[in-house]
């Protein structure tokens, strides 16, 4: 059991920003912070093996990075607290599920709004814009991502067959200023990723020649 005095433990969540504005719409936390992070990054080169000499070491853009996490969502504890009519005891973890596949759904508004243009015959129809979502992982970890995966594996049920626990699979892409640009607040956010992260860098102390087992180089 962790004392009194020690520090809170950060959440992991998403903040889901409105398209338009970017003002604040939602923020989803995670109920438990996944005990593993999955990246990966893609380096963008300029050219292949069989490229342009002059070209091998030229970069078109930062690394496209990715993030896999698998996240558990349980009611058990709310239950044991709960009192009648509490919305785990109604509806189980529903409401949890439904906010985060918010993060995919076009809202009921924007799909009756889109009915709506076609029905009057609009030529041309903009795909929907789903939310800004801005992924959170510590204050050292706050940047744009699309959701490119995501499943739930519903695990437990209370009577009513509400869900009582469950694990959702999220994928994310981060949004860099090569897909937002540079005035987007999404394009500004990376920025800010980017330079804390080259700030991060600054503070590694730097390996010698003696530790590689050279005197100088060859």
């Amino acid at each position: 059991m962790s004392s009194p005095l020690s520090p809170p433990t950060l959440k992991a969540g998403i903040i889901l920003l409105d398209p338009v504005t970017t003002q604040l719409a939602r923020i989803v936390v995670l109920q438990y912070n996944p005990d593993q992070l999955t990246r990966t990054l893609q380096v963008q080169a300029t050219s292949g093996e069989s490229g342009d000499r002059s070209e091998a070491l030229r970069l078109k853009g930062p690394p496209v990075e990715t993030f896999k996490l698998e996240a558990e969502i349980d009611a058990t504890d709310q239950l044991e607290t709960a009192e009648p009519n509490y919305t785990v005891v109604d509806v189980g973890i529903f409401p949890q599920l439904a906010a985060l596949e918010s993060l995919i759904t076009p809202s009921s508004a924007q799909l009756y709004e889109a009915d709506a243009l076609l029905r009057a015959g609009a030529v041309e129809i903009a795909p929907m814009e789903a939310p800004l979502a801005l992924f959170v992982w510590s204050t050292q970890r706050v940047v744009p991502v699309r959701i490119t995966e995501f499943s739930i594996t519903e695990e437990a049920f209370d009577v009513a067959l509400n869900p009582i626990r469950a694990k959702v699979s999220l994928g994310m892409r981060v949004l860099s200023v090569n897909d937002l640009g540079f005035d987007h607040r999404g394009g500004k956010l990376f920025m800010a990723y980017l330079k804390n992260k080259e700030a991060l860098a600054q503070r590694e102390c730097s390996g010698s020649l003696e530790q590689l087992g050279l005197k100088a180089l060859p």
